[in-house]
């Protein structure tokens, strides 16, 4: 059953942050060559709560893909990089997923693969695009919209807004206590849709990828908790493990 992670840290020296900076380039390469990793994708963070033009230069983030939550516990913890990234960084959490919806491509590939499985209880939302270079201005007049819409809806437990490329390669990853609050956020006439119409009417992107998970773990603190999950309704087979370290 394919997992998905998206690990993320946060640097707080000078020295910390610009070493995270510098690993834009080579970790790439060390984190391709982890055994077992499928898709793999290094990303720095925006100040806002979803699609952002100023950067967060204290936060990074890991999205992965595994065969399971096993491999990739034991990279997390058996490799090089991830270890000197946890040994960096002044606070770290990662998120564990099964991917149960996914629709579009990133950079051309289809990098989640649905499983049959039950999301009732905390769920996951990954919007991603890459917004055509010669129309950038004209998506970033949309961007306080799209940022409201996300910051402002009281029922999402967790939200962050990543992208690999400044600009023009954006994402938004969100957690909702059940699909009923997702989809009550995310529903047609809302100020969320409204905006990402308008911007696809306006043929602002070039490629685009939406995906849901179903919550199974998180582990570490963000902001100095781990994101209260306990009053979101667990349906599935596995419990849900938090574990704060």
């Amino acid at each position: 059953m394919q997992s998905v992670t998206l690990s993320l840290f946060r640097f707080g020296t000078f020295r910390a942050r610009a070493w995270a900076l510098f690993q834009m380039g080579p970790a790439r390469f060390a984190l391709r060559a982890i055994r077992d990793i499928g898709t793999v994708k290094l990303c720095g963070s925006g100040v806002g709560e979803g699609f952002t033009p100023i950067p967060d230069t204290s936060v990074y983030a890991i999205l992965a893909t595994w065969p399971d939550h096993d491999a990739a516990r034991r990279a997390m913890f058996g490799t090089r990089i991830f270890r000197r990234y946890a040994a960096m960084a002044d606070e770290r959490m990662t998120i564990f997923l099964t991917p149960t919806a996914a629709r579009g491509q990133w950079d051309g590939a289809t990098p989640f693969t649905p499983q049959k499985v039950a999301d009732a209880g905390p769920v996951a939302a990954l919007t991603r695009a890459t917004v055509r270079m010669r129309t950038a201005r004209r998506f970033w007049r949309h961007e306080p919209a799209l940022s409201r819409a996300i910051g402002s809806d009281p029922n999402g437990l967790f939200k962050i807004g990543v992208g690999e490329l400044p600009l023009v390669r954006q994402a938004t990853f969100s957690i909702w206590p059940d699909t009923a609050s997702m989809a009550s956020f995310a529903r047609a006439d809302g100020p969320h849709a409204t905006a990402i119409r308008a911007v696809r009417d306006e043929g602002l992107f070039k490629e685009e990828l939406y995906a849901r998970f179903r919550v199974d773990a998180i582990e570490g603190r963000w902001a100095g908790q781990t994101p209260d999950l306990t009053a979101a309704r667990i349906d599935h087979a596995t419990d849900m493990k938090v574990a704060a370290e």
